[in-house]
């Protein structure tokens, strides 16, 4: 049985999800309709940087990559990258394709690392616009010129943006 993950985050990169061992059998565009991107999730390793979240509202969409993800137990490993069940919780939601309708899975955000006066660093939204691939050009544009901290990209990870 194969279980899907909405990546909205660092793991667009899919040479990142490659990289943490995370194997896909299909990887496709979705949109997460009613949801806003954000990014408020206060890093546990750099607390003064954000990684991206997700939360309600009636007025937007998040753009991402749908992953089918090659067997059910891939998710304990998501869960793992994702610091599941404390830092992110893993949740159901119902997302858009070219085919139609799909339910998958989630991380949001566990309230207590959620800081609202944080920035993304710039080697982590290289991250997102490394999905590319998947997103429409007015949400790339938001992407490129949002606020972020400069930062250099992150050691040994140079190759995974350059091959993404």
């Amino acid at each position: 049985m194969t279980s899907c993950y909405f990546a909205y985050g660092s793991n667009m990169n899919s040479a990142r999800m490659r990289a943490r061992g995370l194997n896909f059998v299909k990887a496709e565009a979705a949109i997460l309709p009613r949801f806003r991107l954000v990014f408020n999730k206060q890093s546990h390793c750099k607390p003064s940087i954000a990684y991206a979240n997700v939360q309600h509202a009636s007025d937007y969409h998040v753009e991402g990559v749908l992953y089918t993800l090659a067997k059910a137990e891939d998710l304990d490993l998501m869960d793992y990258f994702e610091g599941t069940p404390v830092r992110y919780s893993r949740e159901c939601v119902h997302v858009n394709t070219s085919s139609g309708p799909r339910s998958t899975w989630i991380y949001m955000a566990n309230p207590a690392y959620i800081n609202n006066n944080l920035l993304p660093e710039s080697s982590y939204l290289a991250h997102l616009l490394a999905g590319r691939d998947f997103l429409s050009g007015e949400y790339i544009d938001m992407l490129t010129r949002h606020e972020s901290v400069y930062s250099e990209p992150i050691a040994g990870e140079q190759g995974l943006l350059r091959n993404a």
